[in-house]
C-alpha cells in the first residue's frame, strides 16, 4: 500500500512540475530561514549557559545615589566582594574581573594584548573555564601570574609547553610567569580575554590597598551562592552590611550605595547596566516573530497550493470510491502525499542551511554554528515540523475530497466551493499582511540606522587617526615628531576619544546657589590641542590655552549637559565657578556645546575636561585625505623610530565610533534579508495561485478575446481580485507594524519619526510586487490563442 501511495505521489509531482517546484521551493526557503533564525535566537539565549553553576552565579551591581543623580552601575567597589565573602556564609566564592591592555614581549616577539583580563584566583571555581595545563586553584594566585588561552599561547610558544615560561609585561619589562593554559573561551561568554593576569598583580603591585577602597569603583564582581541560598534573602542583608562597613565613607562623600544581584544568565540580554558585552532581548523577540512569520507564510503557501490543486483530482477520487476505496484510504493517500512533499522540502532545507551557515555567521558577526551536525536537536525539530506541516496541509483536501459523492463528481458537476475559495483568499491576505508589515518594519529600521549614521555628532571624526601610546613616556616626543610630516594637519593627546569610554570622577562643582554640589561626572584628560583638533564648538568662555599658566592645574571645561545638571540657565552663568575633582581645585573657564561622546542610544551625559598630560595616552592625528596610505606609513616610521619596543597599531575615528552601532547594523542586515525572503515566499505562493486561477479561467479568457476584449482588460480582470486582497492586507498590517516599530524605537535615545509616507511606500511596493507577480501569468493567458482555449468545447 505504501509503495502504491509513493508511486502515485511521484507521478503527480512529475505531472505538475511547476506547482511542485513552487510548493517545495517555498517551503524549503521558509524552513531554512526559520532554522537559521532560531540558531541565532538560541545562541543569544545561551550566553553563559555552559557554566554548570550558572543558576547560582550572580553579578553584583551598584546604584550610586549622589545629590545630583542616581548612577546605575554594572561595576562595584574593589572592597565589596572580599568583605561580602567574609560576612555572608551564603556566598561560596567570588571573583572580580577587570579589563586591561598590556605590551607582552618574548624575545623578538611582541604583541599588544588588547584582550587582557585581571581576575581573582577563584575565577575557575566560579566559572567553567577549562584549564588544559596548570592548577586551577593556584594558577592566578601569585602576582604576575599569567593564564593564556590556547590560541594566544601559540603566538608566543608555538607547540612548546608554556608552563613556567617567563614573559615581559609593559614598557617596564615586568617578568611574568605562565601558570596555565585554558581552552579558548566560548563565543557565548560575556567574559572574554586572550590573556588573564592575576588580580593580586592589580591589588598588591599596581595599586596597593585597592582591596580596602570602598569608594573606588572599577571591578565587575560575580558571586557564587551556596546551594539553597536565595538572591532576595541576600539582597535584604546588603543595606546593613553597607552601613556597617562603608557608612563613614558614604557620609563623607555624600554618595550612598545600594547593592543588587543580577542572575548571570540575565546579564547579557536583560540588564540595562553597562557590561563588557550585551545583547538585546527585543531583537531576540523580533527575530523570533520574523522566523514564525516566515514559516507561517511558507505553510500558507503550501496549504493554499495543495488545496487548490487537489480539486483537479476530484475525478480520480470518484473513480477510487466507485471501485470500492473507503473514505479513510482516500484521506490517507492525500495526507501521505502532503507529508512526502514536506519531507522532500526538509531534505533540501537541510542542504541549503548547511551551505548558508558560514554566510550566516559572517552576517551575524558571530560564530553561531560550525555546522549542521552540531545542531542535531534543531534538525530533529525541523523534521517534526515538516511532518506536522504535511499533516495539516493534507487534512483539508483529504477530508473534502474523500467526502465527495462519486456520481456527482464523475458527471463533471463538481466545482470549487465558496468556502474553499474564501479559505484561500483569507490565507493570501494573511500572507501579504505579514509581508507588508515586514516591508514597513524594514523601511523604519533603515531610516533609523541612516539617521544614526548621518546625525551631526557635534565633533569632527573624518580623517582622524588614533594611536594608543599605552602611557609610554615617549608619547610627547612621538607627537612632536609628527609636526613636520606633510600629510599631518594637527595632533592632540587625550585619555579618551568619542566612543572609547571614559572614567567617572568624584566631583564637587559650584551650583547656582553657590554651594559645592557633589556629582559623579565623566572625565576627559586632554591637552591644549584637543578641543580645536576635534572641532568642538564653545558655548561660553574659552578653550584651554597655553597663554594661561594656570590652565594645566586649575582649569576645567564642561559641556552643556553638565551646566544643566548644576542648575544654570545658561552656559555663561557657569564660567568662573569653583570645582574640586580628584585632588585638583580651580575654576570653570569654558563650556563646549554638547557632542555625542557616547552612542546615540544614550542621551548626552555631563562631561568635564582637564589638562592632564600623564593621563593622556591616545594620540589623535588629523591627516590629509589625499594621501592616506603614504601618511600612515610615515606615521608608522616615526613610531618605530621613537618607540621601537612597542608594536604599532592604529584605527580611524569614524570607523571606531561607528563600531558602537555594529549590533544595530547587523540587526538591519539580518532583518532586511529575512524580510526579502518572506516577500519572495509570498510571491511564490501568489504566482502559484495566479497560475492556478488563470488555468481555471482559460476558456473564459478565450471567450472574452473572441468577443473583442483587449489584453489590458484581461490582465486587469485577472489582477484586480488579488490587488483587493493586498489592499485588505495593508489595512490589517499597518497598525500592527506601527505599534511594533514604535516599541522598537523606544530603545533609542535619539530616534527618527515613523512618517506617513513609509506606509504609502509600503502600500505601493506591495501592490507593485503583487501586480508584477500576477500579471506575469495574466499576460501569458491574455496572449494565448483563443482557438486553443476553446478547442475542447
Amino acid at each position: 500500500m505504501l509503495r502504491n501511495y509513493l508511486k502515485i505521489a511521484f507521478r503527480n509531482l512529475w505531472k505538475h512540475k511547476v506547482f511542485s517546484f513552487i510548493n517545495i521551493m517555498g517551503l524549503t526557503v521558509g524552513m531554512s530561514a526559520c532554522f537559521l533564525i532560531f540558531l541565532y535566537v538560541n545562541f543569544e539565549l545561551s550566553y553563559d549557559a555552559f557554566n554548570t553553576k550558572s543558576d547560582r552565579i550572580y553579578r553584583l551591581v551598584t546604584d550610586i545615589k549622589t545629590p545630583s543623580e542616581t548612577i546605575n552601575a554594572g561595576i562595584t567597589s574593589w572592597a565589596f566582594a572580599p568583605n561580602i565573602k567574609s560576612d555572608f556564609p551564603e556566598v561560596e566564592a567570588f571573583t572580580r574581573v577587570s579589563s586591561g591592555s598590556f605590551l607582552v614581549r618574548k624575545g623578538d616577539i611582541k604583541f599588544q594584548e588588547e584582550k587582557t583580563l585581571f581576575a581573582d584566583s577563584t575565577l575557575f571555581q566560579v566559572f567553567d573555564f577549562k584549564l588544559i595545563k596548570g592548577d586551577p586553584k593556584t594558577a592566578l594566585k601569585e602576582q604576575l601570574s599569567i593564564v593564556f588561552t590556547e590560541k594566544a599561547a601559540k603566538k608566543y610558544f608555538g607547540d612548546a609547553d608554556p608552563i613556567g615560561q617567563t614573559l615581559l609585561l609593559s614598557g617596564e619589562g615586568l617578568p611574568a610567569k605562565v601558570t596555565g593554559v585554558m581552552k579558548d573561551i566560548p563565543e557565548n561568554s560575556q567574559i572574554k580575554g586572550d590573556m588573564i593576569l592575576s588580580m593580586t598583580t592589580m591589588t598588591q603591585r599596581f595599586n596597593k590597598g585597592l582591596d580596602d577602597q570602598w569608594g573606588n569603583f572599577g571591578a565587575t564582581t560575580y558571586l557564587l551562592l551556596t546551594p539553597g541560598a536565595t538572591k532576595t534573602a541576600l539582597e535584604s542583608k546588603f543595606p546593613a552590611f553597607l552601613e556597617r562597613r562603608a557608612g563613614k565613607t558614604m557620609k563623607e562623600s555624600q554618595m550612598y550605595y545600594k547593592l543588587f544581584l543580577e542572575p548571570l544568565r540575565d546579564v547579557y540580554l536583560e540588564s540595562t547596566r553597562d557590561a563588557e558585552e550585551s545583547g538585546s532581548m527585543n531583537n531576540v523577540y523580533v527575530f523570533s516573530v520574523v522566523a514564525i512569520f516566515i514559516l507561517l507564510i511558507a505553510c500558507i503557501n503550501f496549504v493554499n497550493l495543495t488545496t487548490a490543486r487537489s480539486v483537479e483530482r476530484a475525478k480520480e477520487v470518484g473513480i477510487r470510491k466507485v471501485v470500492g476505496a473507503p473514505k479513510m484510504l482516500v484521506a490517507r493517500q492525500f495526507i501521505s502525499e502532503s507529508i512526502l512533499l514536506c519531507l522532500i522540502a526538509f531534505v533540501f532545507a537541510v542542504v541549503l542551511s548547511t551551505a548558508l551557515i558560514p554566510l550566516f555567521n559572517n552576517l551575524s558577526g558571530k560564530i553561531i554554528s560550525t555546522g549542521i551536525l552540531n545542531n542535531l536537536p534543531f534538525v530533529a525539530g525541523m523534521f517534526v515540523a515538516a511532518v506536522i506541516i504535511g499533516i495539516v496541509a493534507g487534512i483539508y483536501p483529504a477530508l473534502v475530497l474523500s467526502s465527495f459523492e462519486p456520481v456527482v463528481v464523475l458527471k463533471g458537476r463538481f466545482t470549487t466551493s465558496v468556502k474553499g475559495i474564501l479559505l484561500r483568499k483569507s490565507l493570501v491576505t494573511i500572507q501579504f499582511a505579514i509581508s507588508i508589515a515586514l516591508i514597513i518594519a524594514t523601511i523604519v529600521v533603515y531610516i533609523q540606522m541612516d539617521f544614526m549614521r548621518n546625525r551631526d555628532l557635534g565633533f569632527s571624526k573624518d580623517q582622524m587617526m588614533i594611536v594608543n601610546s599605552q602611557g609610554d613616556p615617549k608619547k610627547d616626543a612621538f607627537k612632536q615628531s609628527l609636526a613636520d610630516l606633510t600629510g599631518v594637519k594637527s595632533t592632540a593627546t587625550s585619555s579618551s576619544v568619542p566612543g572609547s569610554g571614559n572614567p567617572g570622577a568624584y566631583s564637587e562643582i559650584e551650583n547656582k546657589s553657590g554651594d559645592l554640589q557633589i556629582a559623579n561626572l565623566d572625565l576627559y584628560f586632554v591637552d591644549f590641542d584637543y578641543i580645536p583638533q576635534f572641532g568642538l564648538k564653545m558655548a561660553a568662555g574659552r578653550p584651554f590655552s597655553r597663554d594661561f599658566g594656570t590652565d594645566t592645574t586649575q582649569a576645567m571645561v564642561m559641556n552643556e549637559a553638565a551646566v544643566k545638571l548644576f542648575g544654570y540657565s545658561s552656559p555663561e552663568e557657569a564660567i568662573g565657578r569653583r570645582f574640586k575633582q580628584w585632588g585638583r581645585e580651580g575654576k570653570i573657564v569654558g563650556v563646549v556645546k554638547d557632542f555625542h561622546f557616547r552612542s546615540l542610544q544614550e542621551t548626552i551625559k555631563p562631561l568635564t575636561m582637564r589638562i592632564e598630560p600623564r593621563g593622556s595616552e591616545l594620540v589623535s592625528i588629523k591627516i590629509d585625505g589625499g594621501n592616506i596610505k603614504e601618511t600612515v606609513a610615515a606615521v608608522e616610521q616615526k613610531w618605530k623610530t621613537v618607540m621601537p619596543n612597542r608594536p604599532f597599531s592604529y584605527y580611524f575615528m569614524d570607523e571606531f565610533f561607528d563600531r558602537q552601532y555594529r549590533s544595530e547594523e547587523r540587526f538591519e542586515k539580518l532583518f532586511f534579508n529575512f524580510a526579502i525572503l518572506a516577500i519572495f515566499i509570498s510571491c511564490l505562493g501568489l504566482l502559484g495561485l495566479a497560475s492556478y486561477s488563470t488555468m481555471q479561467r482559460t476558456k473564459e479568457i478565450g471567450v472574452r478575446k473572441v468577443m473583442g476584449a483587449s489584453t489590458g482588460s484581461i490582465v486587469g480582470l485577472l489582477s484586480k481580485d488579488f490587488l483587493k486582497l493586498v489592499l485588505i492586507a495593508f489595512v490589517i498590517a499597518s497598525p500592527i507594524a506601527y505599534y511594533g516599530m514604535y516599541r522598537w524605537l523606544e530603545n533609542f535615545a535619539y530616534k527618527t519619526d515613523i512618517y506617513w509616507w513609509i506606509f504609502a511606500v509600503a502600500a505601493f511596493l506591495s501592490a507593485a510586487i503583487a501586480f508584477a507577480t500576477v500579471s506575469f501569468q495574466s499576460i501569458r493567458a491574455a496572449l494565448m490563442n483563443p482557438v486553443k482555449s476553446l478547442r475542447s468545447e
